[in-house]
Order: structure tokens, then sequence, then C-alpha cells
């Protein structure tokens, strides 16, 4: 099982646009419903600082070559004030996580 926490911060003028990427991805999530992956993004309060975090086995595939994917991370570090960083992590604890 991999587990991988991304965290980087945008530009303000490219926050609304990075958020559509974003959406575009659970969309194609949505209709492709891979049974592989679990993955959330999170902004944060200051509205420009994003949390990702996927759990997948085997690396992540089924996220990571989705269309919508590949175009949200294609230039994100044209749109970054602080570029991408990925961290791997093991969870300690979790209940009922969130309802979007």
């Amino acid at each position: 099982m991999r587990r991988v926490l991304v965290r980087y911060k945008v530009t303000a003028d490219r926050a609304a646009e990075n958020e559509a990427f974003i959406c575009a991805v659970f969309r194609e999530l949505a209709q492709a419903a891979p049974t592989d992956v679990r993955y959330c993004s999170l902004k944060l309060e200051d509205g420009v600082s994003f949390v990702h975090i996927m759990e997948a086995e085997g690396g992540g595939g089924s996220l990571t070559e989705l269309p919508a994917f590949k175009a949200f991370t294609a230039k994100i570090r044209d749109r970054c004030e602080e570029p991408p960083t990925a961290t791997e992590f093991s969870p300690v604890g979790a209940y009922r996580v969130f309802t979007v």
C-alpha cells in the first residue's frame, strides 16, 4: 500500500484555476470508479494552500493515468508560489474522515 501526502501553495490569481483542475480530476474519478485508490484534496484556510492525500494499492496508476490528473499536474509549478512536496506517510488513526 502506498500512501502519499502532497502540499503546495499557488499564487492567489491562480487558486480558482487550480481548484477547477482538481474538480475535473474528481469528476473523472467518479466516472472511472477505480477500486485501488483513495484520494482527497483539501484547500487550506488561506485559500491558496492545497493538500492532497492518496492511498493506493500499487503505485496509484489508476489516478495518475487519468487525463484530468495529467492536465492538472502538467504545469502545476507555473501556478505555484511554493512547489509541491510529496511525503509518504503511515496512518496512526482515522474515523469517518470527511463528508463532501
